[in-house]
């Protein structure tokens, strides 16, 4: 057993900033705390906190995958190289979809297509199921095409089928992001509507309490009672997000309202407060 003195262990941490996620409205949402002049006060991160792993959960049709390809987009965008691990969908197909994010983005394809590197596991089945072998390559990728940023979509197709080894394998995948310190987006599918609100739904206790942030995405249809709560008409489709819980750093933790526009690409509201 090793311990280690406080002093030490501060000496080696690093920095705490924010990395632009690509996704409008959401940066501003996660903020640290400095004393100025004995008093506390709120300093906006404008990002996602550096080198965390965010645990981003909803149902389908919540604007999951193509949040994840915004950050990726815009972090190739910035000159960062980036491993987007693609689970279910070929990666010719996942090519399509970050085409169509770069239009909305207004980013020029050329400029990202030489930074994403794209880790296509739809069709292998034997890599996907041994643990060992799939960290393995993950942090060999990482290091030798100087990984800052990765996108796994979804962890879920990881373990279908196998919710017991859910809480191994995502503290493996969590170890081996965090001994490589990159800033990481884990893509995960809610099995049902139970607690809209809550990430326990996408794998478990095992995936919201090892990851170090949970957003957790919704959708309802507005009815005549809550429609008017939405600034919306009955039967429209409403999208919230809510930041379930953040240890790296402090955070809003309202419910806001998630848009989807005609070029698919995702924003992040007002909150429902605030309406």
């Amino acid at each position: 057993m090793q311990v280690i003195l406080l002093r030490d262990v501060a000496a080696k941490t690093p920095k705490l900033f924010g990395i632009p996620s690509g996704i409008p409205g959401l940066d501003e949402l996660f903020y640290t705390a400095e004393i100025e002049e004995g008093e506390i006060v709120r300093v906006p991160l404008q990002g996602l906190p550096s080198a965390s792993v965010i645990h981003l959960a909803g149902v389908p049709d919540t604007g999951k995958t193509l949040m994840g390809q915004q950050f990726a987009i815009t972090q190739a965008a910035r000159g960062y190289n980036v491993l987007f691990v693609t689970v279910e969908v070929p990666a010719v197909f996942t090519v399509q979809g970050l085409k169509q994010r770069c239009k909305g983005l207004g980013i020029e394809w050329g400029k990202i297509e030489n930074s994403i590197y794209l880790l296509d596991l739809s069709h292998q089945t034997e890599l996907k199921s041994s643990v060992d072998e799939l960290t393995t390559k993950l942090g060999d990728i990482i290091r030798e095409k100087n990984i800052k940023a990765c996108v796994i979509d979804s962890i879920t197709g990881l373990y279908e089928g196998q919710e017991m080894v859910a809480r191994k394998l995502v503290r493996r995948l969590y170890e081996v992001m965090k001994d490589n310190y990159q800033t990481a987006i884990f893509i995960s599918q809610k099995r049902s509507s139970h607690e809209e609100l809550s990430s326990e739904a996408a794998g478990g206790y095992a995936v919201s309490h090892i990851l170090d942030c949970n957003i957790v995405l919704a959708k309802i249809v507005a009815s005549r009672t809550t429609a008017s709560s939405y600034g919306v008409s009955p039967g429209e489709v409403v999208r919230t997000i809510r930041i379930d819980g953040c240890r790296m750093c402090g955070h809003d933790t309202r419910v806001h309202i998630l848009h989807i526009d005609d070029l698919g690409i995702v924003k992040v509201g007002k909150a429902l407060s605030e309406k």
